[in-house]
């Protein structure tokens, strides 16, 4: 594995433990700064304005990188996200919280970047694999994020970002004397319009043969949000499941999904294609949905829950599709307007997933898993616009 790739994955984990490490201790957090006042309003806000701003960033941040480079935008993100853990540790105020967080938010949305880098430097044919290895980090740092959170803020609240602080500043000085840049940068005057974060949109809009695809894409994304969002509820609801229960099948559903990522998708990709692998991800996680769908035995959710990582390997063949449709000039342009839409579909997901949970539970308590494979269904004829012919924007 060459050291740019081990540079980009540990950005990538950083992030995803970064974005978890918070939860365990915000409840307190928001005690200490609120000083005994309603921390609910704080709360959500957090939450929300990190969420708007992945949404709203990850696109510019992608787009700039086409523009000038990966590196410096990798680099600023990376500095932007010590100074805000340092201001996360050190600060009394809750309205600064919500401005960290909000710092946090965008310069998380340097996924889109760090996707678009391993784009460049990878052979079309290894782009799958490489997605795996990203969503494994991903899956390994948010088990790995509230764990830190949850030990670290026992000895000290505000000890979790420290410690990610130290660990981010690092990372950002491995990256500054490691890392090469993977495209030069176009030449030209900046236009101010490359900072409109609905031109990707606009841009994707206007790009008809990517548009099934990034359909499906977000597809997944409101899908995904199924067991990320009622799994703890379903379990206490329908298997009477406790704390040690969720913990031990988190843990399960967690370690298969990062484990099939980064060893499944490589090989099925060489075998099978990246279509092929999208249709087997597909697959084992339609059945994983049907089959949740009728269990009704503690046993049953520990046994489904690896299918459900079977079906994480279709999300890294999907983005290398996805790839392999737009110029070498776009590839940060697409990241970002991917990102933006998975932002947006883990926004809307949750939502609509407890909505129906709890509308539906008492009439039968699996039919929110059935609709989760019937989207797939639907979905299924957008997968035929892979078989035609290749097109490249330029």
């Amino acid at each position: 594995m060459n050291k740019a790739l081990v540079v980009i994955l540990a950005t990538v984990a950083l992030d995803a433990i970064g974005a978890g490490l918070i939860f365990p201790i915000l409840p307190e957090l928001l005690a200490e700064v609120s000083r005994g006042g309603d921390i609910g309003f704080l709360y959500g806000l957090m939450l929300a304005v990190y969420a708007v701003m992945q949404l709203v960033f990850s696109p510019v941040l992608g787009a700039l990188s086409d523009r000038f480079g990966r590196r410096p935008v990798l680099l600023l993100s990376l500095a932007g996200t010590l100074v805000d853990y340092l201001v996360m540790a050190l600060t009394p105020l809750g309205w600064v919280l919500v401005v960290g967080r909000a710092m946090a938010g965008i310069t998380s949305a340097n996924m889109a970047v760090a996707s678009a880098y391993i784009t460049d430097i990878t052979p079309p044919d290894q782009r799958a694999q490489r997605f795996g290895l990203v969503g494994a980090v991903l899956s390994m740092g948010f088990i790995v994020g509230p764990v830190v959170g949850g030990v670290m803020g026992a000895w000290w609240l505000r000890s979790p970002f420290l410690i990610a602080a130290a660990f981010n500043g690092i990372n950002l000085l491995v990256a500054l004397f490691v890392l090469l840049e993977s495209r030069t940068a176009k030449p030209g005057k900046f236009d101010l319009n490359e900072l409109n974060p609905l031109a990707p949109l606009l841009w994707l809009w206007n790009f008809k043969p990517l548009l099934p695809l990034v359909l499906v894409a977000v597809v997944f994304g409101l899908v995904a949000a199924v067991p990320g969002t009622i799994w703890v509820l379903y379990g206490a609801e329908q298997f009477g499941w406790d704390s040690v229960h969720m913990g031990l099948s988190l843990s399960v559903f967690g370690v298969s999904g990062a484990l099939s990522q980064a060893f499944l998708v490589g090989p099925l990709s060489r075998r099978f294609g990246d279509l092929g692998t999208l249709m087997i991800g597909v697959a084992f996680d339609t059945l994983a949905y049907t089959l949740m769908a009728f269990a009704d035995q503690s046993w049953m959710g520990y046994a489904i829950a690896p299918l459900f990582a079977l079906g994480g390997v279709a999300m890294p063949a999907l983005q290398s599709l996805l790839t392999s449709r737009v110029s070498d000039e776009q590839q940060g342009q697409l990241q970002g307007v991917l990102a933006s839409l998975m932002s947006l579909a883990g926004i809307v997901g949750p939502v609509l997933t407890t909505a129906l949970f709890f509308s539906t539970k008492n009439m039968w308590i699996g039919t929110v898993w059935l609709v989760g494979a019937g989207l797939y269904v639907l979905a299924a004829p957008l997968f035929a616009t892979v078989r035609t012919p290749k097109q490249v924007m330029a």
